[in-house]
């Protein structure tokens, strides 16, 4: 399994600044599949001690200027101490079904007018994983990984 760990260069503006994927070596029928992980709760978190104006930066498409979705990456992004815990917990239990765990530090600014992981609709082909539903789920943090099975080569030819 490959892990590859990028911190930032600077300080982040936020502690909500590193993103965290892993890649599945088979997932309902589908091979090498790439799940992306985020906070699945942001209640508990207060969005209005963090520095909106830093954080957020113009949109990269005109006519997509809404803040909201891009506040919900960075609210779902993890603390450098919560990377480390689930990269740890991802290794102990699922080392042999892994490939890679990767996790970067979010771009800042973040453009406005982007759609946050939890705001995205499940579907045919688009689906979540809920962790605390995982009986063996040891983390304290609200964790769920968004996957796109139509990105990834069946494992048997139809």
């Amino acid at each position: 399994m490959d892990i590859n760990i990028i911190d930032p260069n600077s300080p982040p503006p936020t502690i909500f600044a590193h993103s965290i994927s892993m890649t599945i070596k088979s997932f309902k029928g589908r091979r090498d599949v790439d799940i992306h992980l985020f906070r699945a709760n942001l209640e508990d978190i207060d969005e209005d001690s963090q520095d909106w104006n830093t954080l957020i930066g113009p949109p990269v498409e005109p006519n997509r200027t809404d803040p909201s979705g891009s506040k919900k990456i960075v609210m779902e992004s993890f603390t450098v101490d919560e990377r480390d815990s689930i990269v740890n917990y991802l290794k102990r239990q699922y080392s042999t079904r892994l490939t890679a765990i990767d996790s970067a530090p979010l771009n800042f600014p973040v453009p406005a007018g982007l759609t946050g992981l939890s705001q995205i609709e499940a579907g045919k082909n688009i689906g979540f994983i809920e962790f605390e539903k995982i009986p063996n789920y040891t983390l304290d943090i609200p964790l769920k990984g968004l996957y796109d099975l139509s990105l990834h080569p069946p494992i048997v030819e139809e």
